[in-house]
């Protein structure tokens, strides 16, 4: 495909020309719209009468609406501006990120998404929408055990499934660990749940407190209820987890002011799977609880982190230092972009 774009390119440029300004207005509408011709202009850096000569072109083809609230995408705009966005991927440098944030990391795979999830609420749609498409490639037919983590992001790749991903597979999700002191919905049982609901899969569900204490810890290990979704956890062949930034995570917890500090004077820079660690990708706190631990990946056939924003870059790349060789890692422009800024300084 590259080989096709460049050759086109070469005999008329001004047809790429065309089509590269054309991706970017549906790709600004998609994630921001409705939004006004003006801020638009003045967001691509061009005069409003280019940009309304192209609008009305996209207008004629029904990929764009304009209405008094701003520019939306139709639902065939929708449709397009995704499968224009995979051929612009590669025109425009996407696949060569995904290539070298792979190569760093010495991860098999990354997907990278447009934009920044903490500026266009849409990326949000857009990881759980490639979340979705790597499963698809990655789950063989049969049977397959899908260990979930919790947290925002993983409760918006759980709203993004559908009953595709169960085509010739038997679908088990089951937590990867216990309940958190927050919002219900976010916690792994949760998202587990609706990720089966969603899919017409099965759930199984893990009714004990993710963090406890030592004395705790090894007799709830023994109940039978608990032993046997940990069984399945330990036989799960996917894993899907998000990375998250370490003041934030353990704020989100309830920690104590001792470990809050702690996590600070010790440059702790993100979590995932209850271990906090610096920018080097040191463990410098470790939360005792009960399920999956970072050692399990190891073992695991497909391990699937999405995290994305540029305020996560840190996170993500302290963490990726740990992580097995069969990873693949989904995120935004947003982190992509920093990581990479650092690795060409």
């Amino acid at each position: 495909m590259q080989d096709i774009l460049s050759i086109i390119e070469k005999v008329t440029p001004d047809i790429m020309d065309t089509l590269r300004r054309r991706y970017q207005i549906l790709r600004n509408v998609y994630l921001l719209g409705p939004i006004g011709r003006r801020v638009l202009a003045d967001k691509m850096d061009i005069t409003e009468r280019v940009l309304r000569t192209e609008v009305d072109a996209l207008k004629r083809q029904s990929l764009i609406i304009t209405s008094k609230v701003g520019m939306q995408l139709t639902q065939n705009g929708e449709i397009v501006y995704h499968d224009l966005d995979q051929i612009m991927g590669q025109l425009l440098g996407m696949r060569e990120k995904e290539n070298q944030l792979a190569a760093y990391f010495k991860i098999e795979h990354c997907v990278i998404v447009s934009g920044n999830v903490e500026e266009q609420h849409k990326v949000r749609d857009e990881l759980g929408r490639a979340t979705m498409d790597s499963l698809k490639l990655l789950l063989p037919e049969g049977t397959n055990i899908i260990a979930v983590m919790g947290g925002t992001t993983m409760a918006e790749v759980a709203n993004h499934m559908d009953e595709s991903l169960a085509y010739q597979r038997e679908l088990l999700f089951v937590p990867a660990r216990g309940g958190l002191g927050e919002s219900v919905d976010m916690q792994a049982n949760a998202v587990s749940a609706q990720m089966a609901k969603r899919t017409g899969g099965k759930n199984r569900v893990l009714y004990v407190p993710e963090q406890v204490s030592e004395e705790t810890y090894k007799p709830l290990l023994q109940e039978p209820e608990i032993k046997k979704t940990l069984d399945l956890v330990e036989k799960a062949n996917c894993v899907l987890y998000s990375i998250g930034d370490a003041t934030h995570m353990a704020k989100r917890r309830g920690m104590s002011k001792d470990v809050l500090a702690l996590i600070k004077n010790k440059a702790a820079v993100g979590e995932a799977f209850g271990e906090f660690y610096n920018q080097a990708g040191e463990v410098v706190y470790k939360i005792p609880r009960i399920g999956m631990q970072s050692k399990d990946l190891a073992r695991i056939a497909s391990v699937i982190a999405v995290a994305g924003g540029k305020s996560k870059a840190k996170a993500i790349e302290a963490h990726m230092k740990n992580v097995p060789s069969q990873t693949w890692l989904i995120t935004d422009e947003g982190a992509a972009n920093q990581i990479l800024r650092g690795i060409t300084l």
